[in-house]
């Protein structure tokens, strides 16, 4: 039998393995399986937060790890437990988020608290992205710094995504890791941490490397991704700047762009 070119696939959920709807279609479960019988791994890897994939992995009959909150987690679905987790210090978020209100104005903000069974709580005037992801909304912002937390998510009144991320990251330093996830999702996460730093843990738990990933995005934070896997395939609906770095554009997420793909190589 020939050797796998990859070992590895690395998928990102929103905009990229999920639909609109957030659901998996049967034919990129089918793509997947048949690459897990060809002898590789499928690994998510996402910006959401553990508790806020359980369903999902379930869906994809994912009993071994997943990357969540944005490379901050190392999550072991069978267990039901995190194998690794970062916080983002909740002073430096603090002080982060007034260097950014300093030079945009007012945003509104949310935070995905640390743990397997973390909350996400949002501020007076936050707007969840996806209304179908639940969250508690508090009184005031000194309600979001009350247990640790693996990130804090950012919405501005007025600026663009692109707008708001340019901006954090021209004050914010080494405070934290400036992100963008999604539409409406621009994030601060713990300084260093991106999902490249988090697929490559999890690739050494499962004694693979990164010569034989494959990873598929559809946002700037894929790029870290991109970077340390050996090719990374962006969605049609990808980014400009995902698609800048990417080896190859598939077609997008509700037309089975991660599908396309496999069924090529897994025949």
């Amino acid at each position: 039998m020939a050797a796998l070119a990859y070992t590895l696939i690395a998928t990102d959920l929103d905009g990229t393995l999920l639909r609109g709807d957030d659901t998996v279609s049967e034919r990129s479960l089918t793509a997947l399986a048949k690459a897990a019988a060809a002898g590789a791994r499928h690994l998510v890897v996402t910006g959401r937060p553990a508790p806020r994939v359980r369903e999902l992995l379930g869906v994809l009959g994912t009993t071994g790890l997943a990357v969540c909150g944005q490379g901050a987690q190392l999550y072991d679905a069978g267990g039901d437990r995190l194998l690794w987790s970062v916080t983002l210090d909740r002073e430096l978020a603090e002080t982060a988020l007034g260097k950014i209100e300093a030079e945009v104005g007012e945003v509104y903000a949310a935070v995905d608290q640390d743990g397997a069974d973390g909350l996400t709580l949002i501020e007076p005037g936050y707007r969840m992205p996806h209304p179908s992801l639940p969250a508690v909304r508090v009184e005031r912002r000194d309600d979001l710094w009350h247990a640790p937390i693996s990130k804090v998510l950012l919405r501005h009144p007025v600026l663009s995504d692109d707008g708001l991320a340019a901006a954090a990251r021209g004050v914010v330093g080494s405070l934290a890791t400036v992100t963008m996830s999604g539409p409406g999702t621009v994030e601060l996460q713990p300084c260093g941490i991106t999902k490249a730093t988090g697929l490559a843990l999890a690739a050494e738990h499962l004694g693979l490397g990164r010569e034989h990933a494959l990873a598929f995005g559809d946002m700037p934070n894929d790029i870290p991704m991109f970077q340390w896997a050996a090719r990374g395939v962006a969605m049609a609906n990808a980014h400009p700047e995902l698609k800048a770095v990417a080896d190859e554009v598939t077609t997008s997420n509700e037309d089975d762009g991660i599908a396309v793909v496999l069924e090529r190589l897994f025949v």
